[in-house]
């Protein structure tokens, strides 16, 4: 009898080991898999921004190696005259900066001093609507952020200040503004809140007030997170197509006024790329180079700022 135990016990044991090491097995296979997956989403996504940029780059320089155009000729020219040849994208250059900056200016005070009140000042129950109320705002499609500018802003724009029309650059930085808002604050609000506890505990014990403490200790220590709130801000506006082609005016001529009708270098694109070909729609694809490269820069930038103000 106490054999049979024995060789079941020894049975018993045998079989717990090979299901242990089936298990172990299925488990190291499951996790080679995984990795697998893993690694295939990233060259997913690594390949298909590959195969953008090398589409784009191959269109878009075309012209400048296979036609004779100059590339400095077609980012210095004033002229955009597909029919008489004649492709000149500097004002389109400059209202795109002027439409970011002038964004910026309004929309980054904005969106700082709202983040900073959720995040320091406001009770729970005020931050509990406002929170949902931006990120709302930031799930608006843009076509009707440019349909809102067009009845609304545009209308204004042209009875305050008695213009002819009130699609302008001004109508532009407004409509971007309040677009880069919901980013923004969003961002911001989360970097502001990620500031230890201890910091504004030894300010305040120190003497200082909150309002002190919240701008020389709480938002110094959550630059980098702001700045990379400004990165999308601006990444927001230098992209946005649809809702400045419905309040830019569309004029390709270097703007003299805020009040000028403009033609951001994506609105160029947008109007024209459907009825375009050959050499006109390379200096389209040409276009996005430009735009891809000014992005390029400007988060190359902004990004040193942010590493920089982060150590």
């Amino acid at each position: 009898m106490q054999n049979i135990n024995k060789k079941n016990s020894e049975e018993y044991i045998v079989d717990r080991k090979v299901e242990s090491v089936k298990t172990f097995n299925m488990k190291k296979a499951v996790d080679k898999g995984s990795k697998w997956i893993f690694l295939l989403s990233a060259l997913i996504a690594v390949f298909s921004l590959l195969l953008i940029m090398g589409f784009v780059f191959y269109k878009g320089l075309r012209p400048f190696f296979a036609e004779g155009y100059s590339f400095v000729g077609f980012i210095t020219g004033i002229d955009w005259y597909p029919s008489s040849s004649k492709f000149g994208i500097l004002p389109m250059i400059i209202a795109t900066i002027l439409g970011t900056i002038g964004a910026l200016l309004i929309g980054v005070p904005i969106g700082l001093l709202t983040s900073i009140f959720i995040s320091e000042i406001a009770p729970k129950k005020v931050a509990s609507i406002i929170v949902p109320a931006v990120e709302l705002l930031a799930g608006i499609p843009s076509v009707l952020y440019g349909v809102f500018g067009l009845a609304i802003i545009v209308p204004w724009i042209k009875n305050t200040f008695n213009l002819p029309k009130g699609q302008s650059l001004l109508a532009v930085i407004i409509v971007l503004a309040i677009m880069m808002l919901p980013t923004i604050i969003s961002v911001a609000t989360t970097a502001i809140r990620a500031v230890p506890k201890s910091y504004k505990e030894g300010s305040l014990a120190l003497g200082a007030s909150h309002i002190e403490t919240t701008f020389k200790v709480v938002v110094p220590a959550a630059k980098s997170g702001i700045l990379a709130a400004v990165i999308l801000g601006v990444g927001r506006a230098v992209g946005e197509t649809m809702a400045i082609i419905l309040v830019a005016g569309n004029s390709a001529n270097i703007p003299t006024s805020i009040f000028d009708g403009v033609r951001p270098l994506t609105s160029n694109i947008a109007l024209e790329m459907g009825y375009a070909y050959g050499t006109h729609q390379e200096m389209l694809f040409a276009t996005g180079v430009v735009l891809f490269i000014f992005i390029l820069i400007l988060n190359l930038v902004i990004a040193k700022l942010s590493n920089k103000e982060g150590k």
